[in-house]
């Protein structure tokens, strides 16, 4: 290469050879490569742009100077470092140069930032994206559910992690697990815990295997770097948009990532996580057992309580036989009254039948046609007088007269007075019969009831009723001043006789009573 711009200067005095643009673009190529192999260079990342091919274009620039760089797709991949606009970065890679442009440029392999600042400034500048997003409003964080029966846990399944959240579960509150394995550190780190809370969302509730109640994300300690996965965006979006209740358990109290704003709650180590998860099964089994007491004490002064208060309503309420005196009476009086009132009321019936059937007798019939004989001379007189008027109105007059006449047929009225008087007589025999019915089946309920309420029913239940002189005897001072006691049963009377003198004879001594 230098001999080849020897060359041409040597020959810039005399006659200069002609060279082809690709000439000198291989030439600048070949000893920008040659002197520069492999550098670090630091800077600040400025225009970045992505397009469809995969590749990654960027500029790195300090306060004056500008250096163009490009992240090969295959590179890109593999990087851990997302270039963003305005963060301070050591990229390391090989200087060329790029023809198409006349330019020269950096290709990247490798990006770290530039110390724990720079990392930091890219952190809360990322955190101030999401956050405008509305990804950590408290609003939609979703409340923890107080006894998950599956727990799904995303984190390595080969670290002591995974072994002190099972140990804690077992010491709490068992519960069936799920892990899904996934790398807690590096490259690959963001897109796996990224893919663990999504397939664990994509499970169907109550499927093979069953779709968890509560998610938990944890990781050990570590550095900033080594936490570094966890402050992807990617990572942060999934803890977001998961439907499940997340909690998140990555690093120890004082490390905070993105996911911890992002998930429902933040657990300062894997093991409060499982503490937040679950309650203690000893505090649950002693609380159950406090309810139950408290339920039974208050079961029983409830109880008391209503006992106590039946008790004093009891008091107020009267004797079942006072409340049935005042109907047993009205009873017995119109037991009395029943009687007369039947007699009265067949009377009555029996006066307004006698009526209506003197109203139905011949001599009526005979009083109504003998009406209506002397309607009908009158028609004929009034017929008479139509023989004096002209021939034309005197036939229709005539015509007129005969069809009334025709109507009112004496033979015709009588019939028809016949028949409603027996349909009348018909009418009345069946509500005399209806009423008769009416009244005897009341009779019969009001003997009923009298009978059961009477006292003949009380001597059947084995009372008896005790009569002295004649009289009903209802202290022992009367009977013992009777002078003959009789006793009436419910299948008869016994009459003692005399039952003064035996008495007496009982208290003279040395005598025995008469049998």
């Amino acid at each position: 290469m230098s001999d080849l711009f020897e060359r041409i200067a040597s020959e810039v005095s005399g006659n200069v050879p002609e060279y082809t643009v690709g000439e000198i673009s291989g030439a600048v190529r070949r000893l920008i490569e040659d002197g520069f192999p492999r550098v670090r260079v630091r800077g600040e990342i400025g225009r970045v742009s992505r397009p469809r091919s995969g590749h990654v274009y960027l500029d790195l620039k300090d306060d004056r100077n500008v250096l163009a760089g490009v992240i090969w797709r295959s590179d890109a991949a593999r990087i851990a470092t997302r270039p963003e606009e305005g963060l301070e970065v050591v990229a390391e890679g090989r200087l060329t140069s790029y023809g198409g442009q006349s330019k020269y440029q950096l290709s990247i392999e490798r990006i770290e930032p530039a110390g724990a600042g720079a990392l930091m400034a890219m952190l809360e500048k990322r955190k101030r994206a999401l956050e405008a997003e509305g990804l950590f409003d408290e609003e939609r964080k979703k409340p923890l559910p107080y006894l998950p029966e599956v727990i799904g846990v995303v984190t390595s399944p080969s670290g002591a992690v995974i072994r002190d959240i099972l140990h804690r579960l077992r010491e709490r509150f068992p519960r069936e697990v799920l892990i899904w394995p996934a790398s807690v550190q590096g490259e690959n780190c963001a897109d796996e815990v990224a893919r663990g809370i999504a397939g664990f969302n994509k499970l169907v509730p109550g499927g093979d295997p069953p779709r968890p109640d509560l998610l938990i994300v944890a990781r050990g300690g570590g550095s900033l770097e080594d936490l570094w996965g966890f402050n992807e965006e990617i990572v942060a979006r999934a803890a977001a948009e998961s439907k499940i209740p997340l909690i998140s358990a990555v690093g120890h109290e004082t490390d905070t990532t993105l996911i911890d704003h992002a998930a429902d709650r933040r657990a300062p180590t894997p093991s409060a996580a499982a503490e937040l998860a679950v309650p203690v099964r000893l505090d649950l089994l002693a609380r159950v057992e406090s309810h139950g007491a408290r339920l039974s004490g208050a079961s029983a002064r409830a109880t008391g309580l209503r006992r106590q208060r039946l008790t004093d309503l009891s008091r107020a309420l009267p004797r079942p036989a006072a409340l049935t005196a005042q109907a047993e009476q009205r009873l017995d009086i119109w037991a009395e009254r029943l009687p007369k009132a039947l007699i009265a009321a067949a009377r009555s019936r029996r006066t307004r039948l006698v009526a209506a059937a003197s109203a139905l007798r011949p001599a009526t019939l005979s009083r109504a046609v003998r009406e209506r004989a002397r309607a009908l001379a009158d028609r004929s007189g009034r017929l008479s007088m139509i023989g004096k008027r002209p021939a034309d109105v005197r036939g229709q007059e005539l015509a007129l007269v005969s069809r009334r006449l025709a109507a009112v047929s004496p033979a015709r009225e009588l019939a028809r007075l016949e028949e409603t008087r027996g349909h009348l007589a018909g009418r009345l025999s069946a509500a005399w019969a209806v009423g008769i019915g009416e009244r005897a089946k009341r009779l019969d309920a009001l003997e009923r009831l009298r009978q059961s309420l009477g006292y003949a029913e009380t001597l059947r239940r084995g009372y008896a009723v005790v009569r002295g002189d004649g009289r009903v005897a209802t202290t022992r001072a009367a009977a013992g001043r009777a002078r003959s006691l009789e006793i009436e049963f419910s299948d008869g009377r016994l009459d003692l006789g005399s039952a003064k003198p035996e008495r007496e004879a009982a208290k003279r001594p040395g005598r025995k009573p008469r049998r």
